[in-house]
């Protein structure tokens, strides 16, 4: 067999099949990177896929996620749109928690080790994961069904096997596969290996994990795809020479581009800039923002990346923005798009009331939030639970808020205006509290000192 090269997909892909079509759509939104091999193999890459167009089974294809964090993060979403673009094509998706593999550490596109996890910790991570991938999966059935008939999605987690292995038998039967030549030279391996800080054994063992997974779902799910990030590429290779060894069999891998900010740091956890999936870590709302404050240089590229919608919309939409690039229109669909598929119809909702109510002062936007809204808003403001008293004025409020300081400086600060309740400034400290002013019909004030202090009360015994 030819030694198998890695090339980028060509245009000439797009007028061969509506398979090589599938994959070159994806290339033209810049969501699929690498193909790896693309040639010199018994079964090429398209063929695969031609085999789907004539009617045959579907192939199945899958991508890894290490529960190092209790959340995926906007980093993840690339993969994950990888494997949804997979689903509406008709194939079958996995996405595969690394439940054990976590334990070691992927060593790629780091500098030093990672923090050693406690097994709880890992467990609890593993779990959460899953159920945030289940919820994506069930946002994108529900909310972005095309018509046409779509592939599984399935969650599996790599302890389900490697906890019925044994140490001295998994090497006896594995690891003669592999040859340290051929390991220590993947790029991620050297690096380390060149740091201060060099590489554990456990993580240069992770690719060889890496490898095997691939080898158990190929056997099992008769997976012939593995997808992941960039970064990937050196533990997707090894995963190609394994299988092809101990079955004589074609496998192939497709890598997805790192996202970075505008430094150039990869979005994530390490790098301390993540943006979660998770809403108790990332609100609806700051995830909305986090996408509407997306550059013009960007946000054309993402529309392609991090939705479904087909070229000539976003073409529209590009042709609209040219015309009233104040509006944001771009942005603001990217935003919608993005948090509807992570929140669902009910997240992006909220988003959006959260943005009226902070950038819009919009009293009726603050009427129908929930506490939980309005807790994610003003997260660094007071939570108070107040009894109103008859009577209650401004200057009761703001003390018994503990938003101003006693004596006549606080006083003075709502007389010079710098307080405001509900988005209205009141200058007058004697002013009772009026229902349906001071106090929303849900029952809260959101109340500001200055510029940027704001304090939540919910007033109790309405």
């Amino acid at each position: 067999m030819a030694a198998p090269v890695l090339r980028f997909l060509f245009p000439g892909w797009c007028h061969i099949s509506t398979a090589q079509g599938f994959l070159a759509a994806q290339k033209a939104r810049g969501l699929f990177k690498e193909f790896f091999p693309e040639t010199g193999t018994k079964t090429e890459l398209p063929e695969l896929f031609d085999r789907r167009s004539a009617g045959n089974s579907p192939q199945t294809i899958y991508c890894g996620f290490d529960p190092t964090a209790d959340s995926l993060h906007v980093g993840h979403l690339l993969a994950l749109q990888g494997l949804f673009h997979f689903q509406r094509a008709g194939h079958n998706v996995i996405a595969l928690v690394g439940g054990a593999t976590a334990r070691l550490g992927d060593p790629s596109g780091r500098t030093k080790e990672r923090e050693a996890l406690a097994a709880e910790q890992v467990r609890a991570n593993a779990s959460a994961l899953r159920r945030g991938l289940q919820a994506l999966a069930a946002n994108h059935q529900q909310l972005f069904a095309d018509g046409r008939t779509w592939g599984s999605f399935t969650v599996l987690d790599n302890s389900a096997w490697y906890q019925k292995q044994r140490l001295v038998e998994f090497l006896a039967a594995v690891g003669g596969h592999f040859r340290m030549g051929t390991l220590l030279s993947r790029l991620s391996v050297q690096t380390r290996l060149k740091s201060p800080e060099g590489m554990s054994l456990a993580e240069f063992f992770y690719q060889v994990l890496q490898a095997y997974d691939f080898y158990y779902l190929f056997q099992h799910y008769g997976c012939r795809v593995q997808l992941g990030g960039s970064d990937q590429l050196g533990n997707i290779v090894s995963g190609y020479e394994f299988i092809h060894k101990l079955t004589g069999e074609d496998v192939f891998g497709i890598t997805v581009p790192l996202i970075t900010n505008t430094t150039g740091a990869k979005l994530g956890k390490s790098a301390g800039n993540a943006v979660w999936l998770d809403r108790v870590k990332t609100s609806p709302f700051e995830l909305y923002q986090f996408f509407v404050r997306q550059p013009d240089d960007s946000v054309e590229r993402y529309l392609k990346l991090f939705t479904f919608l087909p070229f000539a919309e976003i073409d529209h939409i590009m042709q609209l923005h040219g015309k009233e690039p104040e509006k944001r229109g771009p942005q603001k669909r990217l935003a919608a798009e993005v948090t509807k598929l992570v929140h669902g119809q009910e997240g992006l909702d909220s988003a959006k009331r959260c943005t009226h109510a902070l950038y819009h002062s919009s009293i009726d936007a603050l009427e129908v939030m929930s506490d939980q809204e309005l807790k994610e808003l003003f997260k660094e403001a007071s939570f108070s639970e107040l009894v109103l008293d008859p009577g209650t004025s401004v200057l009761d409020t703001c003390r018994k808020a503990n938003a101003i300081p006693d004596g006549p400086r606080g006083y003075r600060m709502i007389t010079e205006g710098g307080v405001s309740i509900n988005h209205r400034q009141v200058t007058n400290p004697e002013s009772v509290l009026v229902v349906g002013q001071h106090i929303l019909k849900n029952g809260l004030s959101l109340l500001k000192i200055g510029k940027r202090n704001f304090y939540i009360i919910k007033w109790l015994q309405l």
